[in-house]
């Protein structure tokens, strides 16, 4: 499988932001779309939960991209 990592420069970055952000969604509606319906994977586990607090180290996939996960990882330059 293949991994994309994503920076961000703050602690966290919340799930439905993320999933803009990585270009996984294009609106803000999309996103929330895609969470509740249960096709976004946080750490292999199904979550519904678009205010859900993302961290380095954590790993975000879809269904609608079988061989691509997102790693978020923290800005080298922080």
């Amino acid at each position: 499988m293949e991994r994309e990592q994503i920076a961000i420069d703050s602690e966290f970055i919340k799930l439905d932001s993320f999933l803009k952000f990585a270009g996984l969604a294009q609106t803000g509606g999309q996103a929330k779309d895609a969470i509740q319906a249960g096709a976004v994977l946080v750490n292999g586990e199904v979550c519904t939960m678009r205010g859900k607090k993302l961290r380095p180290g954590d790993i975000v996939t879809t269904p609608d991209i079988p061989d691509l996960e997102f790693e978020v990882i923290a800005r080298a330059d922080q």
